[in-house]
């Protein structure tokens, strides 16, 4: 039991550090402490519904259903393209993020659309949690897939904590607008690179 706790908690972080859309949105929130809190809960919990039908079996349903798999795809390429067009207007305009200092985080519920549709209208999303991590569990045993399971959603939330609680300490570098076209050029880049991977 154990082993597949480190199992599942290896395989859960292994995948979800690789930059992406979740990662690059908490990132950019946690330098700009808005609404840290709500965003590193959004994502954990996501992961860990998502994990947890993967580990169910859900994951061959998705398999069987390529039709919807295909309107989630075209729509999460489509919400990512348009992320990343809007974060490089940002890098191109100069626009700089809201700072902590300015007392203006922007409306909480703002940030939970934009993490709701980052995760839920991420086909990778699917593909890490509910196929790859729920077959990855299915190999330890009835009792040891959950086991499994519990250790990618422990990673889930340690990662994803550690990276808003952590981004704050890059607040003192984003205090120049200059990095922060760096920041969201380097997003757009993210976004429309995951788009376009989506519809290859």
């Amino acid at each position: 039991m154990i082993l597949s706790l480190v199992a599942g908690l290896a395989s859960g972080l292994s995948l979800i550090v690789a930059i992406g859309a979740q990662n690059a949105y908490v990132l950019r929130q946690g330098i700009q402490r808005s609404h840290v809190l709500l965003v590193v809960a959004v994502c954990a919990l996501s992961d860990l519904v998502l994990i947890m039908l993967g580990v169910a079996g859900v994951g061959v349903l998705i398999e069987r259903a390529p039709g919807l798999f295909e309107v989630v795809r075209w729509a999460g390429a489509a919400f990512l393209l348009a992320y990343g067009v809007m974060a490089a207007v940002r890098a191109i305009r100069g626009t700089q993020a809201a700072q902590p200092a300015t007392g203006h985080q922007g409306s909480w519920m703002a940030a939970l659309g934009t993490c709701l549709a980052l995760t839920w209208l991420n086909p990778h999303v699917y593909l890490d949690t509910v196929l790859l991590l729920g077959s990855l569990a299915g190999t330890h045993g009835a009792d040891g897939r959950w086991w499994f399971a519990a250790g990618a959603g422990l990673g889930s939330i340690a990662w994803f904590a550690a990276l808003g609680a952590g981004a704050r300490f890059l607040a003192p570098v984003f205090a120049r607008p200059g990095i922060w076209r760096v920041l969201d050029g380097g997003i757009a880049l993210v976004m429309v690179a995951l788009a376009v991977m989506l519809v290859a």
